[in-house]
Formats: structure tokens, sequence, C-alpha cells
């Protein structure tokens, strides 16, 4: 493992614009891409400290990716490469969604595009190879894959935050009975620049924000401070990712007026085509809205509070977690949770990523073929998303 030295803000910044501009596929895919990234090339932390860290995010409201994303950042450059993390990764989508929003009136329609078909069959190989890597280490007994089936099976007949949970809490009740599982095994701890007492005081002002911005909202009349914190609660209640999500920001926007039904339907279509998480989604509802401030300035309020919960729970408790590791009952239950966790990616894998991408036997050859270029033949996944892309594109014709 190298011993990196701490990196610059904008080597962070610009690693994580990179896959902000190429990673497509959904919160699934961009796991899949982090881990090549940040394990595989670069050696930021070992396949365990990944799978712990993912582990963790799952159990936190809000985007997992966006979340190991700031973690990744805060470890290499304390909060500022956390906040440079997050810019990198979020700002191409969010400025595609907001000049879609804004052009929306001079745009035909977006739906049925052979590059945007290429693009949901290259998140196929991309979250099979993530299941494929990660699988083997956490899932090398019998026992620990019966646990990654259950936990897959229960989040498919489940699908819900409720249903993932319960299947990660099950996997950790059955890794307390693995045998010789009392110890995690070893890895290269992130280096959070993070001290305790900012830790405290971010998950205080997490919960302190909660409780206070539905009253203020209620009291100030403020569409501003309303648009902040219908979006805030949305990131700070909704487990589960960006296709979780978005039922909830449908319930906030559409029956209040804030959005027509058909501008939301749009601009879903047009986040399923851009690289980066689906939370930016909530830039272009921030644009869009019938309030003011709208444009770019309510798209920036609703982008800021549905990531907000995330950064404070992050930055937060990451300062506790080398500690928490060490806990003999968590150490047990670890190997149970990363089984599980792995359960939870194949179940997306099928439910909407295999589902929504592969309608024919083009498709699945296709991915298939990605699937090895990736896999064993190293090729780099921006190549594939263009390679993809333009197949399908041309295929469609």
């Amino acid at each position: 493992m190298k011993q990196a030295p701490n990196r610059s803000i904008l080597e962070i910044f610009l690693i994580f614009l990179r896959l902000g501009i190429s990673s497509f596929g959904g919160p699934v895919a961009h796991l899949g891409y982090f881990r090549r990234e940040f394990v595989e090339k670069r050696e930021w932390l070992t396949e365990q400290a990944y799978s712990d860290l993912v582990s963790l995010c799952q159990f936190l409201p809000g985007p997992a990716s966006s979340q190991v994303g700031l973690a990744l950042g805060l470890s290499r450059g304390a909060i500022p490469g956390a906040v440079a993390a997050w810019l990198g990764f979020t700002l191409p989508s969010a400025l595609l969604l907001v000049l879609f929003g804004l052009g929306l009136p001079f745009l035909g329609e977006i739906h049925g595009n052979g590059w945007l078909h290429g693009l949901k069959v290259v998140s196929v190989a991309v979250v099979a190879q993530a299941i494929w890597v990660m699988g083997k280490p956490l899932a090398r007994d019998r026992l620990r894959m019966a646990v990654l089936l259950a936990s897959a099976a229960t989040a498919t007949l489940f699908p819900s935050s409720a249903g993932q949970i319960c299947a990660i809490a099950g996997g950790g009740l059955v890794g307390l009975a693995l045998p010789g599982a009392s110890i995690t095994p070893p890895h290269s701890p992130l280096r959070i620049a993070v001290g305790r007492a900012t830790g405290t005081a971010l998950l205080a002002i997490f919960f302190i924000l909660l409780l206070a911005l539905p009253f203020l909202a209620t009291e100030s009349g403020s569409y501003g401070i309303r648009l902040f914190a219908s979006f805030y609660r949305a990131g700070a209640l909704v487990f589960g990712g960006g296709h979780v999500v978005l039922p909830l920001l449908q319930s906030q926007v559409v029956p209040s007026g804030w959005v027509s039904n058909d501008s939301f339907l749009a601009g879903y279509g047009a986040a399923q085509a851009v690289p980066g998480p689906l939370f930016t989604f909530s830039a272009y509802l921030g644009a869009v809205s019938s309030g003011s401030p709208s444009g770019w300035i309510g798209a920036s309020i609703a982008l800021v509070a549905i990531f907000l919960p995330s950064f404070l729970l992050v930055v937060g408790i990451l300062p506790f977690w080398e500690e928490l590791r060490r806990i003999e009952a968590l150490q047990k239950a670890m190997p149970g949770i990363n089984a599980a966790v792995v359960g939870l990616l194949l179940a997306a894998f099928y439910d909407p990523v295999w589902k929504t991408a592969i309608l024919s036997g083009t498709d699945f050859f296709m991915a298939a073929a990605v699937f090895l270029l990736l896999t064993f033949g190293k090729a780099p996944p921006w190549l594939m998303v263009i390679f993809t892309a333009s197949i399908a594109e041309a295929l469609s014709r």
C-alpha cells in the first residue's frame, strides 16, 4: 500500500472532476468506478478498508457514492479536500442539468436515444465488475455467501430503505456468529485530519438543522428557506441513494406547484443521461421551480441543501470510525455486514441496472464484452463509455 502524502486540494478536485465527467450508471456503478480508481489504480486504501467505508455509508442517509467520495477527499485534504472532492464529482452533472432545465422550452424529446441506452449498458458491466471483485474476498465461504444472497433477496422483495437496513442488520447479526471473525482483517485506516470536537459539533448541527428548518420555513414565509428546508429534509431522511430520493422529491415539489409533473419527468429523463450523482437532480428542480429565487440561485440552494446532511454526517462520524471499528462486537459483525452490502449491490444490479439496460441479446453481448475488457483487459472505463455509447447509437439508426 502506497504511503501517499496529503494531496493538494487542486489535485483532489481534478481527480474527482474526471470521475464526475465519466462516471455514468448511477450510485452503484459509481462505487465500482471509485473502487477501480482508488483501490486498484491509486492504492489510496485497501480493498478491506474500502468495503468498510462503503458499509458505513450504506448505513447513513443520503447518496452513498457521494459520501464515499467525501470521505476519500477528507482523508487526503481534510475538510477542504472533502469540499474539493464533492465539487469535482458533483458540478459536471449539476451544471448540465441546470442548463437543460433553463433550455427546456427549446429542447426536444431526450428519451429513446441510442447513446443513452449505451450508457446504461456500460453501467451493467461496471456494476458487475464491482460485484465480482468485491464479492470474492467478502463472501469467500458458504456462510458469507448465504448472507450475500439473503441480503440480495431481502432488498429485492422489499425495495425500500427499511429493507436495505434490515439486510445490513441481519448480515451483522450473522457476522457475530461467524467463526474466527473476532478481529477485522488489517487495513490502512483513513487518515482523518478532523478532531472529535469538530465531529461532534457537525453532528449537532445536522440534528439542529433537521429540527429547526421546518419551523423557520413556516414562520419566515420565505420561499428560499422553504426550498432549502425541503431539500435538506430529503437529503437527511432518505436511505438508498438517488433512485430512492426521486419519489420523495416528486412529492415535495409537484403537489406544491413548485414544478409541474411534465417538467419533473423531463428532468428525471435527463438525470439518467448525465454522469455523476443522481442527487444533482435537485439542481434542476431548483432551477425550474416556480418560486423566487429560481434559476441559478434556486439551483444552488437546492443542490447545497440536499448534500449538506451527507457532509455533516460523514465528516462528523469519521473521526470516531477507527475507534468504532475496534469494538469487538463490531469487528465480529463487519464481515457479515460487508457480505450483506455486496448483496445490496447484487440486488441493485438486477433492478434497476440490468432491467433497464439489457433489453436484447445485442445488449447482453455488449455488456459482457465491456465486462471482460474492464476486468481482464484493464481497459479504462471512460474509453468503454465512449465505445459502447457510439456502438449503441450506430445500431439504433
